[in-house]
């Protein structure tokens, strides 16, 4: 009986990372036909990219959450957080592009002079979306207030490391696999594409694949250390974010190392 369980899991859990994998690359696909100047940035080495992997990467890992094993009202608030972020991220990407202003202090100040800036919409919008849907997981409020900040915290820690191709995209496959995140197949398949200089998550892809890595580590820190595992990992993220400025250095030399690895340097 124990076998035939443990193989459904295994089976269920291969459903949705096929889910997330061939959702994001046909996504992926037909985004690629199009020419939108919006969607359209200039990377770190001056060469045009697109933002289509963002969207791919959003529906590919919320695909992967509905399709995986787990209660519907679980699996409905972790699509739920997803669709959010990836959908405050992608405001960003659109109407926040030519804002020069990074960081939570510069949009709060911003907001305390009454300007609603884009970086404001994806603190308060994301941070909301991840704390309903940790209320809509877990029991205990407390414990739900915990996971929402672990899974906000996330969605803006990957993209905090989004600055430099391959950095989040292996990042979330790596932690995902640990976590056991289905949605993880999105950012292997999308990987090659990022990696190889043709197109990048943006605030779409970054938060949207973050939110579903959040989601998959609150569970997984809730099942091996309860609700002390879940504030240790808020807190945490929480550090991280107060140093994004280290933080993201370091994912960008974590750039040039997978790039000179993938022998993609210097193309």
């Amino acid at each position: 009986m124990g076998t035939n369980v443990s193989r459904a899991v295994v089976v269920a859990g291969l459903v949705g990372a096929g889910a997330a994998a061939g959702v994001a690359a046909g996504v992926y696909a037909v985004l690629g036909r199009r020419t939108d100047p919006a969607w359209l940035r200039t990377n770190h080495a001056g060469r045009a990219v697109t933002l289509y992997a963002g969207p791919a990467a959003v529906l590919g890992g919320a695909a992967g959450i509905a399709a995986a094993p787990g209660p519907v009202r679980e699996r409905a608030a972790g699509v739920l957080a997803v669709l959010v972020a990836g959908g405050c991220g992608a405001y960003d990407d659109l109407v926040g592009a030519e804002d020069p202003r990074r960081g939570f202090r510069a949009h709060l100040g911003a907001l305390r002079g009454g300007e609603v800036t884009s970086g404001a919409v994806k603190l308060f919008g994301i941070g909301a979306a991840g704390v309903l849907a940790g209320l809509l997981i877990e029991e205990r409020a407390v414990d739900g207030v915990l996971s929402g900040v672990v899974i906000a915290g996330t969605a803006h820690l990957v993209n905090l490391v989004d600055v430099g191709p391959g950095v989040a995209v292996a990042s979330v496959a790596v932690l995902g696999a640990v976590a056991g995140m289905p949605g993880a197949a999105a950012a292997v398949v999308l990987g090659p594409a990022d990696l190889g200089e043709r197109a990048m998550l943006g605030d779409t892809g970054a938060h949207g694949l973050g939110a579903a890595l959040g989601i998959a580590l609150a569970r997984r820190g809730g099942r091996r250390g309860g609700r002390t595992g879940r504030a240790a990992l808020a807190v945490a993220l929480v550090a991280a974010a107060a140093n994004g400025e280290r933080v993201s250095g370091l994912a960008r030399r974590a750039s040039g190392v997978l790039r000179r690895a993938a022998g993609v340097a210097g193309r």
